[in-house]
This record gives C-alpha cells, structure tokens and sequence, in this order.
C-alpha cells in the first residue's frame, strides 16, 4: 500500500483547494521544491504532484518547477493537471517524471487514453474524478453525466500504470474517504487503484489500507499536521 504525499502547485506555491474549488485555496508554503525536499527527508518514497493551473487552463503551467522536484529529490514523482497533449505528455516523461496522470481528454477521448497507453506501457495513469459518482473534467469545473463504474467497466484492455481516483466532495475537506465507492471502483477493475481525497486521520488511512487497492493520496492531513507521514506509511504497510 503505497503512501503519495500530494503537492499541489497554484502560481508557483503549494497550496491546497477544497472541493476543487478555486477560490476556496489554502496556501501552505511558497516553494514546492522546498516541500518536496522536506517530505523525501521525512521518508516519503514517491510524490504526487498536480499542476492545479495546467488542470484549469488545459495546458502545463508549472513545468519549471516539476522538473526541479523531479531532479532534486530524486523521488518517483506522478504529475497530473492540463497534461492533454501528446507532446506534452512524452516530454514530461523524459524529463523524468515517473507516470504522467490524464483525466480530461482520457475521458472525453477514450482512444487518445489507449493510444498513449500503447506508446507508454506502465507509465500512463487514468485520473478519475468525481462527484456523486459522476466523472468531472476540465480541472474539476465540468460535471459529466458520465457514470465512473460505468466508464470503467468499457475500458480497453490497455497497459495504463493505474487508476487514480479522486472523490471531489471528500478533497482537502478533511471529512474522511469514500471508502464505498473506492472500493465499488478497485472491484470494478483490475488496474491498481489508488485513492485520493478527505484522509484525515491514522483510522482513514487503516480503512483505505484494508481495501483491495494499491494506495493512497495525503494532502491537507500532513500539511496540517493531523497525519504523520511516518505514521501513516506504517499504518499502510508502506514500509
């Protein structure tokens, strides 16, 4: 059970939106590199990182900085956000990025999802987002009608690295997971699932790790302090 502490860069700084919301932002430190550098040295093994800006705007916005936590930690690092492009999405793996994440254009374009897939075997993961069980897209500001357990179930076959799934009404409010529909979804599917958003406390890490899925997202919980990173990897049996 793999632990992803988040970082989540909005105009250059790390913050943390509620619900997706952007004019709901809390900002926790001016350089995400300097966040990244203090999460490796408290034994994080693997970041995730979303360009909330490149989610919004539907093209990268914060490359620059991306490529300094990839280089300076050294760590694994999933990046998703506005990453919509085929260009886009190679160059960031070969600046090192460990698995790119797509969500937009993966569910409005479900060949463009399968294709990328094929040239990148293992390193392509499909970001699921939603609300009321409905996908969102477009940086969250777009609800579609579109079931997620439904749009999973009609998934090619193809070498996607795994699912992150991320329930918005859960993100960043410190409420607790959905711990139903992530376990819907992970038994839906084959593919690693990893969970994101409202894990708050040692007792949501514990219900996620009993879950048959491959990990868990942890942003606002470390960041104030209600989650230790250690703690919470040994919780997860991320050790």
């Amino acid at each position: 059970m793999d632990i992803w502490p988040a970082i989540d860069i909005r105009g250059g700084r790390c913050v943390r939106l509620r619900e997706g919301d952007f004019n709901r932002e809390t900002v926790f430190a001016a350089d995400p590199v300097d966040v990244a550098s203090r999460w490796k040295a408290a034994g994080a093994r693997r970041l995730h990182v979303v360009d909330l800006d490149g989610a919004r705007d539907g093209r990268p916005a914060n490359r620059p900085l991306v490529e300094r936590i990839v280089a300076e930690t050294g760590l694994p690092v999933q990046l998703g956000g506005g990453i919509r492009d085929a260009d886009i999405l190679a160059a960031y793996l070969a600046a090192g990025v460990a698995r790119v994440v797509v969500g937009t254009r993966a569910v409005e374009e479900p060949d463009w999802l399968a294709e990328m897939a094929g040239r990148h075997p293992g390193r392509v993961v499909l970001g699921l987002d939603a609300r009321n069980g409905r996908l969102a897209s477009r940086g969250w500001l777009e609800i579609t009608p579109v079931d997620v357990i439904e749009y999973v179930t009609r998934l090619p076959a193809v070498p996607l690295a795994g699912i992150v799934y991320t329930d918005i009404a859960r993100d960043g409010v410190m409420s607790g997971p959905n711990v139903e529909a992530t376990r819907r979804l992970a038994e839906a599917t084959r593919l690693p699932v990893v969970a994101s958003g409202g894990v708050s406390t040692l007792d949501d890490v514990a219900a996620l790790a009993r879950l048959p899925i491959a990990g868990m997202i942890i942003g606002r919980a470390l960041y104030e302090g209600t989650i230790n990173l250690k703690a919470a990897q040994e919780a997860a049996g991320d050790v």
